[in-house]
């Protein structure tokens, strides 16, 4: 057997494999010396375009451009609650699906997940409701649609509004039609590794014409004229150099999208059958863009930890990644807030997951190196 490269071995790539890689070309180049030769830096034509095409690719009734992912749910958080309202989302998530919660006056109730999915469990939401209940949060976690169907009945039957977190599923799909055309809000972003790129930045679209005036005032201090200000708002416009990138992004994205689900393809194939490994779950009727490919270690079966199986695949020059290790409810700042927060599911998956490269700028070769590279860290902790 052939020694760990983190014992000493020889790599199974000669090359660093990353975990992400922004794909920029000359039209994004281009676009922005165009925008910084006008002088026209804030947000202005671009911007506005760039909305359009957002709204007609989404088949929502409108658009709004942000700053960033946080911005657009920190801005979708406070057209909703209130002080004291609660709002139902996921541990299982970056940190900011919560924040915005707080940082609006509300407070997160934290939800269990579904162990294959990775995304909300709507039996855990209906158990979570109260009557302090307004909104519920789902995450379309690592590109994999939430159970829109399912989060929907909930949420007419109650009364609540749902503002769906889709920083990672840009072009995905439910049942045909796209996530950022469901009701009553949907927050993308389009951070540097997500599937389409700004930089930094973000989209809010929704179809309620009241949620998109406010949210087009608050973006820009409650102003309707030059210091006029209406209502209490913050500065969380897009420039227009962001625009100029996301505008060449967005027409690329379907290729982008296209390109990632045949790499998780070709990865699951070769990862399947691998003992301990379970590969990533699609669910049915639905189109999982792969914004991550994150596998679950059944670490029962292995003679190392998640962390330690990490390394090793890191040292064969494969950029593994654990996308969340610490649920929201048990980070530092969160602590004394959540206490006696129990989410089995959720802490279980989180000790047990790991993001292998699936980015559009693999080649074959690569995908074949990072098969290959997990079967050999397997092949020295599997349990036989």
């Amino acid at each position: 057997m052939e020694e760990l490269a983190i014992k000493g071995g020889r790599p199974v790539s000669d090359h660093w494999i990353p975990i992400s890689k922004p794909l920029i070309g000359n039209e994004e180049v281009n676009e922005v010396i165009r925008v910084l030769k006008s002088g026209q830096l804030r947000e202005g034509r671009l911007t506005r375009r760039i909305e359009e095409e957002s709204r007609r690719k989404c088949g929502s009734k409108h658009a709004i451009a942000v700053s960033s992912g946080t911005a657009a749910l920190h801005l979708a958080m406070m057209t909703t609650i209130k002080p004291g309202d609660e709002v139902i989302v996921p541990s299982f998530t970056f940190i900011a699906s919560a924040n915005s919660i707080l940082l609006s006056g509300g407070r997160p109730i934290f939800a269990d997940i579904d162990e294959k999915t990775f995304t909300v469990d709507p039996n855990d939401v209906l158990e979570k409701i109260t009557s302090r209940t307004v909104a519920i949060e789902p995450v379309h976690l690592y590109g994999q649609p939430a159970d829109i169907k399912a989060l929907s009945e909930i949420a007419e039957d109650h009364g609540l509004k749902i503002i769906w977190d889709a920083a990672q599923a840009h072009g995905a799909q439910y049942d045909g039609r796209d996530i950022g055309s469901f009701d009553d809000i949907v927050c993308f972003s389009f951070y540097a590794t997500k599937n389409m790129t700004t930089g930094e930045g973000g989209m809010v679209t929704t179809n309620d014409d009241d949620i998109a005036r406010a949210i087009r005032l608050m973006k820009t201090h409650g102003q309707v004229r030059k210091y006029w200000h209406i209502m209490l708002g913050l500065n969380y416009r897009m420039t227009e150099m962001q625009a100029a990138v996301g505008i060449h992004q967005l027409r690329k994205l379907e290729k982008f999208n296209e390109a990632r689900i045949r790499n998780a393809k070709v990865l699951t194939n070769g990862l399947r059958y691998i003992n301990g490994i379970i590969t990533p779950y699609v669910r049915p009727g639905c189109k999982h863009v792969f914004h991550q490919y994150t596998i679950m270690l059944e670490l029962e079966e292995f003679r190392c930890t998640r962390d330690e199986f990490v390394k090793a695949l890191r040292a064969e020059n494969v950029d593994a990644r654990v996308h969340y290790p610490t649920p929201v409810h048990l980070q530092p700042a969160y602590r004394s807030l959540m206490k006696d927060v129990r989410l089995p599911v959720t802490e279980r998956v989180a000790k047990r997951v790991v993001s292998l490269p699936v980015h559009p700028a693999l080649s074959d070769e690569d995908l074949k190196l990072i098969v290959e590279a997990v079967e050999k860290v397997v092949s020295h902790f599997h349990k036989r």
